[in-house]
């Protein structure tokens, strides 16, 4: 992700400076500095991302375990009707 974000801002940013007609030291250094600021947006947003998928996931397990919990209870009390 911040790979595809970083090359794509790069892109715009030397079709910008070519038809502003830049000096090939102003498409460098811009170049650079967009390149660092968006691969540093890239891993920002990455990391928020793997954030809340980890939170979804934990969120699913902890559903799970609810789920078996009341099933197994269910399955005992079915049994406990069964036999008695």
């Amino acid at each position: 992700m911040p790979l595809l974000l970083m090359l794509t801002a790069g892109a715009v940013t030397c079709i910008i400076t070519y038809i502003e007609k830049y000096t090939m030291v102003e498409k460098l250094v811009s170049l650079f500095f967009v390149l660092l600021l968006f691969y540093i947006l890239g891993c920002i947003m990455k990391w928020t991302l793997d954030y809340f998928e980890k939170q979804n996931e934990e969120r699913l397990m902890e559903e799970g375990e609810v789920i078996e919990k009341e099933a197994e209870d269910a399955g005992e009390i079915e049994q406990e009707k069964k036999a008695g």
